[in-house]
């Protein structure tokens, strides 16, 4: 199942990875091979990338970092070809990208000398721009009865799907509402009347896009291997005040 039928999709500048990534999910369709294994390929990748920052090699943590965007998306696509969607990888998923991108900020406040205030206001930054990105998409996914393992509102434990264990459902949900639910309340508290809003226009969501974590990771990239590594942080806390400006648009139209 795709994430939205064909006619209301739009140009995701955070999903550049997902022709790569197809082709990754489609050798791994017949093998054994499972979502969550791939999950566990870009956290490896992620970690290989902050070491890689932390040495000063830049051109291989941007590397790794691409890598980890495709592999993110590599997992949805895995378990679409095999039909298998899960809360576990759902759950999963998200909670190693927040573990990373908490890392992946105090590697550059470690290699920029910055202060440390600063780089806690820049994760803090992404995670809220990703969270209403992915708060608009979701609206949107649910509308257009796209792929629904993940929820408007992440409220209440969510019944394990077939083939994977309640279990670990519970705790990396119970995992999830600890990292998370400070973020999603924030977005739904700045735009609660987003579920009840019209369709968004494709030009709006590509728009906002720029706040998925794939475009993010892109930016970190260009500027480490642009030599500009000490005006990452500074980008991000400015850039968090677009959050604002995407909700006043949406309100508008």
């Amino acid at each position: 199942m795709s994430k939205l039928p064909k006619n209301h999709k739009f140009i995701d500048l955070s999903d550049y990875g997902r022709p790569a990534a197809r082709i990754i999910a489609n050798s791994l369709k017949e093998t054994a091979f499972t979502p969550v294994q791939v999950t566990v390929l870009f956290i490896i990748s992620g970690l290989i990338a902050i070491v890689c920052m932390l040495y000063g090699y830049y051109w291989a943590a941007a590397f790794f970092l691409i890598l980890k965007s495709v592999l993110d998306a590599a997992d949805g696509e895995l378990a679409r070809l095999k039909k298998t969607p899960s809360y576990t990888g759902r759950y999963f998923d998200s909670v190693s990208d927040i573990i990373l991108n908490f890392f992946i900020f105090l590697a550059l406040w470690h290699i920029t000398d910055s202060l440390l205030i600063y780089a806690l206001l820049a994760f803090v930054g992404i995670q809220l721009q990703g969270t209403l990105y992915n708060y608009y998409y979701v609206i949107l996914r649910n509308k257009f009865n796209g792929d629904t393992t993940s929820r408007v509102f992440e409220d209440k434990t969510p019944i394990a799907l077939e083939g994977e264990n309640q279990r670990n459902v519970n705790f990396l949900f119970a995992l999830y509402k600890l990292l998370y639910g400070i973020f999603d309340k924030t977005i739904y508290f700045l735009d609660k009347k987003a579920t009840g809003s019209k369709p968004f226009h494709k030009w709006f969501m590509t728009a906002v896009s720029t706040f998925g974590l794939g475009f993010q990771l892109l930016i970190i990239s260009i500027m480490l291997v642009l030599g500009w590594a000490a005006f990452i942080i500074p980008f991000f806390i400015g850039y968090t005040a677009m959050i604002f400006v995407f909700i006043g648009i949406r309100k508008v139209i």
